[in-house]
Formats: C-alpha cells, sequence, structure tokens
C-alpha cells in the first residue's frame, strides 16, 4: 500500500469515527490516570465487563496518591471478579513508583509509561495518544488484527519481524494531530465491524483498500495457532467452622496466579492419594489440625488461561491440634469474609455454605 493510499485510509476511518465513536467513561474525559486505569483494566478484558469495574474502583481510588496509599488487599476487594489480578497487583505497584519518582503525576512519553509494571508498548502507546494526544501507534489485538488484514499479513504475526511491519503500517495511519482519534478508532473498528469471526466487510470504512477481502482470507487472518488441550486439576477444599461461625482462609502468596487474594485452604492430590487424603495432609501439615473430612457438598468447574479444574468442597471438622499462629491464616465471620477479597470460584462455595446454614435455621 502506498503513502497515498494510507492517507487515504485515514482519511476514511477518521470519517468513520466521527459517525461511529462509541461513548465509554474513560473516553469523556482527559484525566491521564483515569485513561492509564482504563487501559489496564480493558487488556484481556470487554468493554461491558470493565465498565461498572472501572467505576467501582475509581470511586475508591480516585487518583494516584489514593492508590499508592491503599493496601493490596482493598486494591483486589475492588477488582474481585474482574479476573486476571496480577493487573491489579501491578496498578499497585506503578502507583507507589509514581508517588516516589514522579510526584504522583502519570508520564507522558511512552518509554516512562513502559518503565511502569504492567505496561507494554501498545498500552503505553494507547495512554500516550489517548491522554496526551500524541501522535503514536498502538497495537493491541483488535489493531493488529485490522492491520493485518488491511495489508493481508499471512504470516504468524507473533513473529518479531512480521510485527515490527504492523507497528509501521500502524504508524502510517495516523493523520498528523489525530493519534488519540486513530488509537480510539483502530480499536473500536476491530472490536464492532472487523471482528475476530464474520467481520462485518460491507460495513468496514477501509473495504475499498483492504488486500484481505478480495482473497477471501479475511477470517483466516490472523493466522490463529493450534488449539492446546488445556489440563485439567481437581483440588479439594476444606470448610471448617469454627465454635464461634467461623470459617478459616488463607491468603495467597503475593506471586503467580491469584496473588494477594484470600481463599479456602485446599490441595490437589499426588499420585496414590484420594482427594479426601490429600486434604486431610494438607491441613495436618500446613495448619497443624488434624481434620474428619466429611460429605463433599459441591463440585465446581473453573477456568483459567493455562488449565481447567474442578473444585471439590468438603465440610472438615477439626478432631485434634490448634491452627497455627501466622499472618496467612485467619478465622473470619461471614461479614469479615465478605471484605476480603477472593476468588470468584471460592466466593461460589461460600455462597452455598451460606444457602446451606440458612436452611438448617443456622444464622452464623
Amino acid at each position: 500500500m502506498g503513502s497515498g493510499n494510507h492517507v487515504a485510509v485515514a482519511r476514511a476511518l477518521m470519517a468513520w469515527f466521527r459517525r461511529s465513536a462509541r461513548r465509554m467513561d474513560w473516553r469523556e474525559t482527559d484525566d491521564p490516570y483515569r485513561i492509564w486505569v482504563s487501559e489496564i483494566m480493558l487488556q484481556q478484558t470487554r468493554v461491558s465487563t470493565v465498565t461498572p469495574y472501572y467505576r467501582r474502583f475509581l470511586a475508591a481510588f480516585p487518583d494516584v496518591e489514593a492508590l499508592a496509599r491503599a493496601s493490596l488487599g482493598a486494591v483486589l476487594k475492588r477488582w474481585e471478579g474482574l479476573g486476571y489480578y496480577s493487573r491489579a497487583r501491578n496498578l499497585h505497584k506503578a502507583a507507589g513508583i509514581l508517588r516516589e519518582r514522579h510526584a504522583c503525576l502519570i508520564p507522558s512519553s511512552v518509554d516512562a509509561l513502559m518503565a511502569l509494571p504492567g505496561v507494554g508498548r501498545s498500552t503505553a502507546g494507547a495512554i500516550a495518544a489517548i491522554a496526551f494526544r500524541q501522535d503514536v501507534p498502538i497495537l493491541d489485538a483488535n489493531v493488529k488484527r485490522v492491520v493485518a488484514r488491511l495489508h493481508a499479513v499471512r504470516e504468524d504475526v507473533r513473529r518479531a519481524s512480521v510485527e515490527r511491519t504492523l507497528w509501521e503500517h500502524s504508524r502510517r495511519t495516523i493523520l498528523p494531530g489525530k493519534g488519540r482519534e486513530t488509537a480510539l478508532a483502530m480499536m473500536d473498528l476491530g472490536s464492532s465491524v472487523c471482528t475476530p469471526r464474520a467481520p462485518d466487510c460491507p460495513a468496514c470504512p477501509l473495504a475499498k483498500w483492504c488486500e484481505a477481502r478480495p482473497l477471501g482470507i479475511q477470517e483466516s487472518i490472523p493466522r490463529r495457532p493450534a488449539k492446546k488441550t488445556l489440563p485439567h486439576r481437581d483440588r479439594a477444599v476444606a470448610v471448617i467452622r469454627n465454635r464461634q461461625g467461623k470459617i478459616l482462609v488463607r491468603r495467597r502468596s503475593e506471586s503467580g496466579l491469584l496473588g494477594g487474594l484470600w481463599e479456602l485452604p485446599g490441595s490437589g492430590k499426588t499420585a496414590g492419594e484420594t482427594l479426601t487424603g490429600a486434604l486431610a495432609r494438607e491441613l495436618r501439615e500446613g495448619f497443624g489440625i488434624d481434620v474428619e473430612v466429611d460429605e463433599t457438598f459441591a463440585a465446581l468447574r473453573h477456568g483459567y488461561s493455562h488449565f481447567r479444574v474442578t473444585l471439590h468442597a468438603y465440610r472438615c471438622r477439626k478432631t485434634k491440634g490448634k491452627v497455627r499462629s501466622s499472618r496467612e491464616w485467619k478465622w473470619a465471620t461471614p461479614a469479615e469474609l465478605e471484605d476480603l477479597a477472593m476468588p470468584r470460584a471460592d466466593r461460589k462455595i461460600l455462597e452455598q455454605v451460606k444457602i446451606n446454614l440458612h436452611e438448617k435455621g443456622i444464622s452464623k
């Protein structure tokens, strides 16, 4: 595609955006902080899902200073249910860096933004373009798809050399002074028209220049990797209530999957173990208590990006020992459990516990 066509594409894109721009909370502000939060939340998550979380998060943490002062637990609680919790941990960590090194101001350069935890090149470009109106390119999943189809890129877009070409195509789509509008327009086009499957080519403002459409290959671009069969795991979790009606929970390590969240104690099984045996072992070794594992009352399937798991919830009764003192374990009342940030699966199990207790006429 020649330089003249790049200009024509950019003009057509701007004309379409003026007619079709979507309204979103984070587009009604020039506050770099709010735009940064939205871009982190929008990583791997749909706009419709993000909106209520965005509002709730900003109500609690309206600026960098408030976010930096907050505890990680408070931040995770406001994030609860949105998933990919490393994003919340990175926001919290970055807020501390911004307070210490940038006087609580969001930097405007792509390089400085990329130095923050959780901010890659495309996210940095989006913040620089949207918040600071810089003429810099972006290449998130939606934009990558639009650009790859527009130029009929059949190669694997994950290859470094191919990605460099896509970045250059994205850059050449920006008219001078239109970095913000271009970023938003490309995002909207990929989200609503040039979709992963069944793209609405007749409605596309760039159809005239699309090199993939005449070849009939638009749906096969970008080339998709072969689907992997995700491994499945079974995990036993314990619901243990003490005499005061409190339930035993523990906090996960801050690194790794679901880091920093509170969960019901549990374990996977090793070779030769039963789920109930694995659970009894975990409670004995990890907490210093012997338990009698009663019947299972819930089995909940849950999916993560790299595996699937079925959580088998068991009622357990302590028969011997005392829970070792630790900052990572606690007995929590139902009200205290509501205030803790927990994975969605554990929250569902506790909801079932509440239902079962209500049916038995137990209010605690």
